[in-house]
């Protein structure tokens, strides 16, 4: 309530009453500062649904698509045409990111955009259960990563409406904790009821948390969340509208960083489902069980290592929590060709989660960071994840196709080079990237 909502009565000197009045006009002041910056503290009923949603997101990221190749191995399908259907799904998903970026800036209901995604997975577990043909499965994975593609610019650009650019950071961070944790216990059950029931229960389980997430997200009140601050703009929309792929080319910092994401994936996104297929098809494990165990170890170390992410860039900047990134992928790819099946999975899945989590906070971190008051983060963050999703939907693809033909453990090795490669465009374009 304001001062000014006080009268003073008659005969009272307005002098006597100015310590009074100042105070509450502090008061005021502070109150509505704290409404609008410490979220965390102040609106738990706006916080908890929005970390729920990202636990429970976890199958709109990955979704069954860690539980498809070997699902598929086992009913006949060559590696060759496993990674086909895969990467298919991929294009699709890599050619909507953008556009999609730039519907939730404009956007005036960013929840939506994360029932959409929930949607897409239920659908993308109904059909690849009613039909193993491939074009279904393709049709599956292609609503799977639609899914994937709206996700992380709906939930970047809610958690940005929310703590605004300057509580971004912790924000963010405590997000990816949670995700990397729903993505663990995601596993966990999956790899238990798989090998108690089946594939059919996997792919169940994937279907409930993306109603789950839809609801979760419901629960977050629509005016909790600021449309400019969501897509970092500081004017009205109609000054100041979303621009397309140029808001990448025409940004130096932004274009090395998909681009060197675009050469990691290439080699990362093969190398955890050839790894189970390799084990798989070698009868060292059950499938069910061991990708989840694979995931499980992996999105565990994630959890830390995004809350230790989140602290070294609040210090420094996100430069070098990228780089450290890049590092893990060429030890994995040197590890998965002289260790297979479960004595590798352990030290393979902690180096994955730890690159992995630190790029999970300092991707969008980086983004955010670097268009602020451009109104275009949200399109940006789908720009960034469109040219990265080139190299990871070529992925399944190149690995499953290479791995036909000269075996896994030599593939191991090429996917695994193309971290130094990363690592190389990265250091040589630091100048440009160093000071986010």
């Amino acid at each position: 309530m304001s001062a000014s909502y006080f009268p003073v009565r008659s005969g009272t000197s307005s002098r006597s009453c100015q310590p009074v009045l100042s105070a509450l006009r502090v008061q005021d002041h502070f109150c509505r500062q704290s409404l609008s910056v410490s979220m965390t503290s102040r609106s738990p009923s706006r916080i908890w649904p929005l970390y729920a949603v990202n636990f429970f997101m976890a199958d709109m990221q990955s979704g069954i698509g860690p539980f498809v190749g070997v699902f598929l191995q086992e009913r006949g399908w060559a590696t060759g045409l496993i990674g086909t259907a895969l990467t298919i799904g991929n294009v699709a998903g890599m050619l909507v990111t953008t556009p999609i970026g730039g519907f939730i800036d404009s956007s005036r209901n960013k929840r939506l955009w994360v029932v959409i995604p929930g949607i897409c997975v239920v659908l993308a577990s109904a059909i690849i259960l009613i039909s193993q043909n491939f074009w279904a499965v393709t049709f599956s994975q292609v609503a799977q990563s639609l899914a994937s593609a709206a996700i992380v610019p709906a939930v970047t650009g809610i958690t940005l409406g929310i703590a605004k650019q300057k509580g971004f950071n912790a924000l963010n961070g405590r997000n990816q904790a949670f995700n990397h944790a729903g993505n663990m216990v995601g596993a966990a059950l999956s790899g238990y009821l798989g090998y108690k029931f089946g594939y059919v229960a996997v792919f169940v389980l994937a279907a409930v948390f993306g109603a789950v997430a839809i609801a979760c997200v419901m629960m977050i009140p629509a005016k909790s969340i600021d449309d400019r601050q969501a897509r970092g703009s500081k004017e009205d929309e109609s000054k100041n509208p979303p621009d397309a792929m140029t808001v990448l080319l025409k940004h130096k910092p932004l274009l090395v960083l998909a681009l060197a994401l675009a050469i990691f994936h290439l080699g990362n996104a093969a190398i955890v489902p050839l790894y189970g297929l390799a084990a798989v098809a070698e009868g060292q494990a059950n499938g069910p069980s061991f990708v989840a165990t694979t995931v499980v170890i992996a999105q565990g170390v994630m959890v830390v290592t995004s809350l230790i992410a989140m602290k070294a860039a609040s210090k420094r900047n996100y430069w070098p929590v990228i780089l450290v990134s890049f590092m893990f992928l060429p030890i994995r790819g040197v590890l998965a060709f002289f260790v297979t099946g479960w004595w590798g999975v352990v030290p393979m899945q902690v180096l994955d989660g730890i690159g992995t989590g630190l790029q999970t906070v300092a991707v969008p971190g980086m983004v955010a960071r670097s268009l602020d008051g451009s109104g275009r983060i949200n399109l940006g963050q789908g720009a960034v994840i469109t040219v990265q999703g080139v190299g990871a939907s070529l992925s399944p693809a190149l690995g499953g196709w290479i791995a036909q033909w000269i075996g896994y453990g030599p593939t191991f090795l090429l996917l695994g080079s193309f971290g130094l490669a990363s690592m190389a465009l990265w250091l040589a374009f630091g100048a440009a990237v160093k000071k986010y």
